[in-house]
């Protein structure tokens, strides 16, 4: 943290809250898997790896690019409730997609663990206390509580959700 102010309550958290609809926690992760239940994965299916533009990624990236993040947020989560002491690492989405081989998987197995993944994202929230809840977590040059972290994940789907609604639907011809 040499050489850098934390900012409390980062500006992408407004967007994180706006995209919830000061939805609380456990209703916005609920709420989030059932829009995941909700897939129309025929019409993914449709669509396959076709992208609205050169060099964008697929549906398969975006949902691994989903299930990736969720697990790291969790991570950092779980780091932060049991008072571990280290700030995590940032990393690159674009290295993490260029890397994986999502392409390579079909929607169902993709979206089968994105639901699993969320069901087990819900269950660990579940678990934390109110004070844990409210507990601040410090990393980057971001200063938030971790209940926060629940509602990234969820906005981050709802973002990538809108995306593929926007820009992805259209292909299915």
């Amino acid at each position: 943290m040499k050489n850098q102010e934390v900012k409390k309550n980062p500006e992408f958290l407004e967007y994180v809250f706006k995209l919830n609809e000061g939805t609380d926690l456990t209703e916005a992760l609920k709420l989030s898997l059932k829009e995941i239940n909700d897939i129309d994965i025929a019409q993914l299916n449709r669509i396959g790896l076709k992208t609205y533009e050169r060099d964008k990624w697929t549906i398969h990236k975006i949902l691994q690019h989903l299930i990736d993040w969720e697990r790291i947020w969790c991570f950092r989560a779980i780091l932060f409730a049991r008072g571990e002491g280290t700030i995590p690492e940032a990393h690159d989405q674009e290295i993490m997609g260029k890397n994986s081989n999502a392409d390579e998987l079909s929607i169902v197995q993709l979206v089968n663990e994105l639901q699993i993944v969320r069901q087990s994202t819900i269950l660990m929230f579940e678990s934390f206390s109110k004070k844990i809840l409210e507990k601040n977590c410090v990393f980057f040059e971001y200063e938030m509580p971790l209940y926060t972290i629940g509602l990234t994940i969820t906005a981050h789907q709802i973002h990538h959700f809108n995306i593929i609604k926007e820009r992805y639907l259209s292909l299915d011809k």
